[in-house]
C-alpha cells in the first residue's frame, strides 16, 4: 500500500527567512552527508490505548537527491513526525588541512541548518565520524585523497579543535566521537582503531575541559557484536565489553543496528538483542542508526513487506531498554542514479532502508513508524 504524503503546512515569516538563507547556503556548501531523509504527511493514526514510548525519533537532514530543494523539502516533511535531527558526518578534513577555521567551516555549511532545524522544534544530535562510515578498514575519504592519516597527531588535533567548535557554536542536545567502535577494531588495522580510541578519549577531555557538560556518546554496530555481519563475525555472540574499557568517557551507548545483515525475518531477531550488550552496565542507550531495506540487494532478500514488520518488531527492542531514542538517517530511498561517481560499492545495500521512495511516496513502513510516531512520549 502506498501512503499519500500531504503537502508541507505555511510556516511563518521568520521560518520563510530561515528557510531562503539555508538554500542560499546550501547552494554552495559541500554535500551535507551521504545518506538520504525524504518527505512526511501528518502524524498518522491513533495510538493503541496507553501506548507510550521513551524514545524520541529522528532523521538525518540529508537529502534522497544531492539538492539544496530536496534538503529544505525533506526537512519541511520529516520533522512533522520526529524530535530530533542527526547530523552524523565525516570530518571536512580537505578544508581542516588547508586551514580553515572549524568556526568558518560551520558557518559556511551548518550554521544555517541547524537553526533552520531548530526553527522547527528539533534537538541535535551531532556525530563526527573518524573514519570511513561506508568502510570501517579504512580512512576517511579525503584523509585517503590527501595521503594523510588519523593516526597523525596534526590530524587528531584537528578533528578535537572541530568538534569543540561543534560544541561551541551549534550546542548540539548530544555529542558523538566515534562510531560503530567494535566494527573499527574487528576490521581495521590496529594503528587506524588505537588513533581512534587515542582521538575520541583526548577530544571527551578537551570538552569537559571547555566546561560543557552536553552528553557524550560512541555507538557500536550490534551485529558485529552478535557475530553475524559478514566479513566481520565469527557467527557467536562477542559483545562490546572493549567497547566500555576503550571508551571510559562515553555517557550513552550508541546501537547502530541493521539487522538484515544478519537475520532473515524481523521476527528472528532475538528478543535481549539490546538488553545482553548492556548487561552489567547501566549506561542509558541510542539507536544512533539503522534501519532495514526494503528490496532486494545480492545477498540480501527482503520486501517492503519485511521492512514494516521491522519498524513494529523494533519498539518492542527499544522498549527492552527504555531507549533514550530512535534515529534512522536514511528517510527516503537514496536516487543512485543522481550520485555523481564514483558510488561506494556497499552502499547499494543500504539505499531502500528510507520509509519512501526518492518521491518521498510513502512505503507500508511509513504507517508503522507513524504508529510509533503516535504514541505518548514519556
Amino acid at each position: 500500500k502506498k501512503t499519500s504524503v500531504m503537502k508541507p503546512q505555511k510556516h511563518d515569516k521568520p521560518v520563510n527567512i530561515r528557510r531562503r538563507r539555508l538554500l542560499r547556503a546550501l547552494a554552495v556548501a559541500p554535500a551535507v552527508g551521504t545518506v538520504a531523509c525524504g518527505k512526511s504527511g501528518d502524524s498518522g493514526g491513533s495510538p493503541p490505548a496507553m501506548a507510550t514510548r521513551t524514545w524520541k525519533l529522528g532523521f538525518s537532514p540529508v537529502s534522497a537527491r544531492p539538492t539544496a530543494i530536496s534538503v529544505i523539502e525533506g526537512i519541511d516533511h520529516w520533522s512533522l513526525r520526529s524530535e530530533l535531527a542527526i547530523i552524523h558526518e565525516q570530518m571536512p578534513w580537505t578544508d581542516l588541512l588547508n586551514g580553515m577555521s572549524p568556526d568558518a567551516i560551520l558557518d559556511r555549511d551548518k550554521v544555517d541548518l541547524v537553526n533552520y532545524m531548530r526553527g522547527k522544534g528539533l534537538k541535535l544530535v551531532y556525530m563526527g565520524d573518524l573514519d570511513d562510515g561506508l568502510a570501517r578498514d579504512m580512512e576517511a575519504p579525503q584523509l585517503r585523497a590527501l595521503g594523510r592519516s588519523i593516526t597523525e597527531p596534526a590530524v587528531q588535533q584537528a578533528y578535537q579543535d572541530f568538534m569543540l567548535a561543534v560544541v561551541n557554536k551549534l550546542q548540539p542536545e548530544y555529542v558523538g566521537l566515534a562510531a560503530e567502535t567494535n566494527l573499527i577494531r574487528a576490521v581495521a588495522p590496529a594503528a587506524l582503531y588505537d588513533a581512534v580510541v587515542t582521538t575520541a578519549n583526548n577530544t571527551a577531555a578537551a570538552i569537559r575541559t571547555a566546561g560543557s557538560t552536553v552528553p557524550l556518546i560512541i555507538s557500536v554496530q550490534v551485529e558485529t557484536a552478535w557475530g553475524v555481519l559478514a566479513g566481520a563475525g565469527s557467527g557467536t555472540y562477542v559483545g562490546v565489553e572493549q567497547d566500555f574499557t576503550d571508551f571510559p568517557f562515553a555517557e550513552i551507548l550508541g546501537l547502530s543496528s541493521y539487522p538484515y545483515f544478519g537475520y532473515a525475518e524481523p521476527e528472528d531477531i532475538p528478543n535481549d538483542y539490546y538488553t545482553r550488550l548492556l548487561q552489567g552496565h547501566t549506561l542509558p542507550a541510542m539507536v544512533m542508526e539503522g534501519g532495514w531495506a526494503s528490496s532486494n540487494a545480492a545477498p540480501l532478500f527482503s520486501s517492503p513487506d519485511k521492512q514494516a514488520r521491522y519498524i513494529t518488531r523494533h519498539a518492542d527492542l527499544l522498549d527492552s531498554i527504555n531507549a533514550v531514542a530512535y534515529l534512522q538517517l536514511v528517510f527516503a530511498d537514496i536516487d543512485l542514479s543522481v550520485f555523481p561517481p564514483p558510488i561506494p560499492p556497499n552502499l547499494p545495500l543500504f539505499v531502500s532502508i528510507g520509509l519512501t521512495d526518492s518521491d518521498f511516496n510513502g512505503k507500508p513502513a511509513l504507517d508503522a513508524w507513524d504508529a510509533l510516531h503516535a504514541r505518548t512520549l514519556v
